[in-house]
């Protein structure tokens, strides 16, 4: 078996581990990078999701280095796309002006930044990466992890990562699981955590829906229809509990207060139709001829899939219920296409174009990897509850840290879940990421670096979005760094003072605000 030794080893290449990475080698430090798909950046790219934000993020509440990524995109489409004139001008460009996001645009442009920012350091040396890997097992002795084996899936060659510090950057936190940390999956009961939204009963598969996103365009007069999915009639007819009508219909449940919302794909009653949501390219911010049509992401209430866990699951019922919300997606697609009604009184939009090259050219057109909201999560040294950051529980403002290692917000937005239970969306305060929920409650040198950090299955919903789960993984990086020069635990790093004052000079010194100026609930 081959061994590869390292300073700081990340395991999962999505958006938090891109953060890591950068963090640690520009300090000075060695990083290997494994990541399960041919995508690094996780749910920006091959998960197929534009970034869900907080409205202020243009001027504050990000990190330096998640400000350069999103100013890297909108310079890449001013570089080598035809935009007019009133486009390339634009000092806040949304390339697909989808309403979801200030930044909507094309995951192949994410992942041609994001390795422009990783370049220098794969260039020198300091980095390397290595795609498509699957952790499949992982060394421990104590309280430490020794080694992560990580499965090459296409030579079949198993390969042994040795480093001084390790990160879970996985979607699940499946590193969390091979090596025995500590963690907590699912919901937490109310007994445990407080929190007045917990379920009564702690169960571990009660968890957020996922969601297999795609990307279509329209044009019209043209036939584009799919073959009929496997399971089409199945999810045509299906009627959920305490949903407004069919799941495959125009008419859904508000988030906020469970009304029905009726949107169509190009009218909606409170003019936000479904294929302005998230919108990744508007034909008129280019050259007219450029591109025949706008191309939109589904990842909609639609095509949520929250009829079976795939974390934590044995590999039978994740295979299952992977499959089944492909179907589920792909049902989607083909009822839009032949059986959706139109306003003007017509069925379906046989225009409807997959364009499975947006999402890297996959068999089925579909995203490479589920849209995951929800990870295992350590048991950290302290967890974020719902009592520290819901607007309705703290009127006066947030829980203050004075061990915070960065800033976020966003609604406390929980989907449909396993349970059966629906949408729970709450009112939040901007928060910050203390360090007490970046460590493991026994294991020393394993750190969370996206959604698996101390929160619980009710905080995750406004802490497991995209610029904070960048400053997570780029907090971790960083951490790992000040530990490996200062020779010391990350866990000294909270308890003594002296160190805490430094650790989080470091990080202002790299661009990450640790407290926010100003507050008003989101």
């Amino acid at each position: 078996m081959e061994v590869l030794r390292t300073d700081v080893a990340i395991i999962g290449g999505g958006l938090g581990a891109c953060a890591a990475a950068l963090g640690a080698a520009r300090v000075g430090y060695r990083v290997v990078l494994t990541e399960e798909t041919y995508w690094i950046g996780g749910q920006l790219t091959n998960q197929a999701v534009p970034p869900d934000e907080h409205p202020w993020i243009e001027e504050f509440g990000a990190t330096a280095s998640y400000k350069a990524l999103r100013e890297g995109i909108r310079q890449y489409y001013r570089a080598h796309l035809p935009l007019t004139p009133v486009a390339t001008a634009a000092k806040h460009l949304n390339p697909g002006n989808g309403w979801v996001s200030r930044l909507c645009h094309d995951p192949r442009v994410a992942v041609a930044v994001l390795h422009q920012m990783i370049a220098p350091y794969q260039l020198s040396g300091k980095m390397f990466v290595m795609h498509p890997h699957r952790p499949i097992d992982a060394w421990t002795h104590g309280d430490r992890v020794t080694g992560v084996v990580v499965r090459g899936l296409e030579s079949g060659r198993d390969t042994l990562i040795e480093a001084s510090y390790f990160i879970d950057a996985t979607p699940q936190g499946e590193l969390l699981a091979l090596a025995g940390v500590e963690h907590v999956l699912g919901a937490e009961s109310r007994a445990e955590t407080g929190e007045p939204h917990a379920s009564e009963m702690a169960d571990p598969k009660d968890q957020q829906a996922i969601t297999v996103c795609f990307a279509m365009e329209y044009l019209p007069g043209e036939d584009h229809t799919i073959d009929k999915p496997r399971q089409y009639e199945l999810w045509r007819d299906y009627r959920p509990p305490d949903w407004p009508g069919r799941l495959l219909g125009w008419t859904t449940s508000r988030p906020e207060t469970h009304e029905p919302l009726t949107r169509f794909l190009f009218e909606a009653e409170d003019g936000r139709p479904w294929w302005h949501f998230r919108r990744i390219l508007d034909v008129t911010n280019f050259e007219h001829g450029f591109a025949p049509s706008d191309v939109s992401v589904v990842n909609w209430p639609q095509n949520d899939y929250w009829f079976g866990p795939v974390c934590g699951v044995d590999e039978v019922e994740q295979a299952r219920n992977l499959e089944a919300a492909r179907q589920l997606s792909l049902s989607l697609l083909y009822w839009l296409q032949t059986e959706a009604p139109r306003p003007d009184g017509g069925i379906g939009y046989r225009g409807l174009r997959l364009r499975r090259d947006v999402v890297g050219g996959t068999v089925d057109g579909l995203a490479p990897a589920p849209y995951i909201r929800e990870s295992r999560r350590i048991r950290a040294e302290f967890t974020v509850l719902e009592q520290h950051i819901a607007h309705p529980l703290r009127p006066d403002g947030p829980e203050f840290f004075d061990d915070s290692v960065g800033i976020g917000c966003y609604r406390i937005d929980l989907h449909p879940r396993t349970s059966g239970a629906g949408y729970l969306d709450l009112g939040c305060w901007p928060f910050q990421i203390p360090l007490g929920s970046l460590l493991p409650v026994r294991v020393e040198n394993l750190l969370p670096g996206g959604k698996n950090l101390g929160v619980t299955h009710i905080t995750n919903g406004a802490y497991r979005v995209h610029h904070v789960e960048w400053n997570v993984g780029e907090a971790a990086g960083l951490l790992a760094a000040f530990c490996l020069e200062r020779k010391v635990p990350p866990r000294f790093v909270r308890s003594r003072k002296a160190l805490l004052e430094d650790f989080q000079s470091l990080l202002r010194r790299q661009g990450i605000a640790l407290s926010w100026p100003s507050l008003s609930p989101l």
